[in-house]
């Protein structure tokens, strides 16, 4: 009987993750939001990167150095998949503009938002992870990509704070 109640309390407890160890969300391939119409409305920046604002910002726009708390999703263009999101991990990002502590499209974007704004961005793939792409850290073999070299990239932002 024991046994048999120790069984029992480890499958229950076999799911929840371990206290000091981070578990990871798993995001699925979700389709990112039609964006014909939103694409032919944006601006376009000189390096390429382009932009529509879904709701103007009031707050203060961020200057290089300033620390932004930003709510991102980031999708594949090709595919819509969803490869990162601070919604469902926790909390926003806290980044220092204009510093590349992200990747230089996403960079160039926080600089071009004020506080309150949420706005689509497409991000040319060589102001993101080029020719490389980005292999997945979870991959043992190092093979899988987590965004596959010359990928264009959708995200969806939030500017929270700007300071």
């Amino acid at each position: 009987m024991r046994q048999v109640l120790m069984w029992a309390i480890l499958l229950l407890l076999g799911g929840l993750p371990l206290a000091g160890h981070a578990q990871r969300t798993l995001v699925t391939a979700t389709p990112a939001p039609p964006t014909d119409s939103l694409l032919a409305r944006a601006t376009t920046t000189a390096s390429g990167l382009r932009y529509t604002l879904r709701q103007p910002g009031s707050g203060p726009l961020p200057k290089v150095g300033s620390r932004v708390t930003v709510h991102y999703t980031g999708f594949l263009a090709t595919d819509g998949h969803i490869f990162d999101t601070s919604v469902q991990q926790g909390g926003p990002l806290k980044v220092r503009a204009g510093q590349r502590e992200v990747i230089r499209g996403f960079d160039e974007a926080l600089l071009l938002l004020p506080q309150g704004s949420r706005a689509r961005v497409w991000i040319p793939a060589a102001l993101a992870y080029g020719a490389k792409g980005r292999l997945d850290p979870d991959d043992d073999d190092g093979r899988r990509y987590l965004i596959p070299p010359n990928t264009d990239l959708i995200f969806e932002l939030e500017v929270l704070k700007v300071k």
